[in-house]
């Protein structure tokens, strides 16, 4: 069972998983930009990481930095979590499962 999701996603979308996670029981962890610290998916997640830069192509869209991230995020113990990913053929997600 998934016990934290680490979101890689922004705006209503990333807010409307973290509601679902959190129904769940499941902890949710955000991403985001420089610029979007403040952002209401950050404010709403159970932790937050910033992945640096202001653009998304600094950001969001770097898979090494999302990568890096959830490894972050697994490292730091938090209370009251997401791993939702947007695959596309140009940033395919990469997965080490545990179990």
């Amino acid at each position: 069972m998934i016990d934290t999701l680490l979101v890689a996603n922004r705006g209503e979308i990333a807010c409307r998983v973290m509601r679902t996670a959190k129904a769940m029981g499941i902890r949710t962890v955000a991403v985001h930009s420089a610029i979007d610290a403040n952002a209401r998916h950050v404010r709403e997640a159970d932790m937050a990481v910033n992945l640096g830069g202001a653009k998304p192509g600094e950001s969001y869209l770097l898979i090494d930095k999302i990568i890096a991230a959830a490894k972050a995020a697994a490292r730091r113990p938090f209370t009251p979590a997401t791993v939702f990913s947007r695959r596309t053929p140009a940033s395919p997600a990469p997965s080490n499962r545990s179990d």
